[in-house]
């Protein structure tokens, strides 16, 4: 497989004041983050992501900022404990649909960050955006309730540095 990863590209260092600024509003959203070298680059299908401390810890995606699964920040967000049966989807980037959802950790409201995990060993699978709240998916056991946002296996998940 070496040779055939994405390689990342047009990666600098970020100013001092833009990288404060990323660190401020991230650690708002995400918890509280912290980095001694921060830089920016893009993959080559040309997503945003930012290095922190020379690991692939943020994403841009419309104009937001998310948390790669490298991220230390994940294990403050709720999660969702997904079938094996789901694994496979979701690990090719597919929503997550409430028949697939075994186990809710904590009580979430619609567009809340989640991660999604394996029923076995609770490894992150994946970070998704609630499209209902942890009581409707309960409730109605039905449809997609998780966007899918990134992914083991995704470009940036493979991306090299």
């Amino acid at each position: 497989m070496s040779g055939a990863e994405p390689k990342i590209r047009k990666r600098q260092s970020m100013r001092r004041k833009d990288a404060l600024d990323l660190l401020t509003e991230s650690s708002k959203k995400l918890g509280m983050l912290s980095a001694h070298k921060i830089e920016e680059a893009e993959t080559i299908e040309g997503v945003k992501i930012f290095l922190l401390d020379n690991i692939i810890q943020l994403f841009e995606k419309d104009d937001d900022i998310f948390p790669t699964l490298l991220c230390p920040c994940i294990e403050k967000f709720p999660a969702v404990i997904v079938d094996m049966g789901a694994i496979p989807f979701i690990c090719k980037g597919a929503d997550v649909m409430a028949p697939g959802i075994k186990e809710i950790t904590k009580d979430f409201t619609e567009g809340t960050l989640v991660i999604i995990r394996d029923i076995n060993h609770k490894k992150a699978l994946a970070v998704g955006k609630a499209l209902k709240s942890s009581e409707e998916i309960n409730s109605s056991k039905k449809g997609k309730v998780i966007q899918n946002l990134h992914y083991i296996g995704d470009k940036i998940w493979v991306a090299k540095t």
